[in-house]
């Protein structure tokens, strides 16, 4: 993944943990609530609930008053474990991770673009947690990265 894109899949995945982490006293939440909270399509937010219960930032509840909930606090699920769980590796060049690439002549110091590219993806999705991303108190270089005008023009 050259050209950053977030699939449906990582960003319903992340507003149905948002929604999961919103859930008064971390009570269970059926598919069925979560897809409605965010206007997602049911089907799909069950396929993804399987994917991050294999993950384990999901678990199910069973019974009349089950559904799902966060496997862990919201505080320490990080949206790169949201989106990792249910797409894999955040940065791939050519379905590879970037220290196991290698180029030659010219394009020797791409290496170092790519790998640059990873750490400054990790370094947002790292630090935002769902708790964050909820509350809406965002860590303070992303807020300024948002913030920032030229983040939000079109190249």
């Amino acid at each position: 993944m050259v050209a950053m894109r977030v699939s449906a899949k990582a960003d319903y995945a992340v507003r149905a943990c948002a929604e999961l982490a919103a859930s008064p006293h971390g009570d269970p939440v059926t598919a069925d609530v979560l897809a409605g909270g965010q206007g997602l399509p049911v089907s799909f937010v069950e396929r993804i609930l399987g994917d991050l219960r294999r993950g384990g930032l999901v678990a199910s509840v069973r019974g009349r008053a089950g559904g799902y909930r966060l496997a862990r606090a919201a505080d320490e699920i990080t949206l790169a474990e949201v989106i990792r769980a249910v797409d894999g590796p955040l940065v791939t060049v050519r379905d590879e991770r970037p220290p196991s690439l290698s180029y030659e002549g010219s394009a020797a110091s791409l290496l170092d673009v790519w790998v640059a590219l990873r750490a400054s993806v990790r370094e947002v999705l790292d630090q935002v947690t769902l708790a964050s991303l909820v509350s809406g108190k965002l860590p303070a270089h992303v807020r300024e990265m948002a913030e920032d005008a030229a983040s939000w023009e079109n190249p």
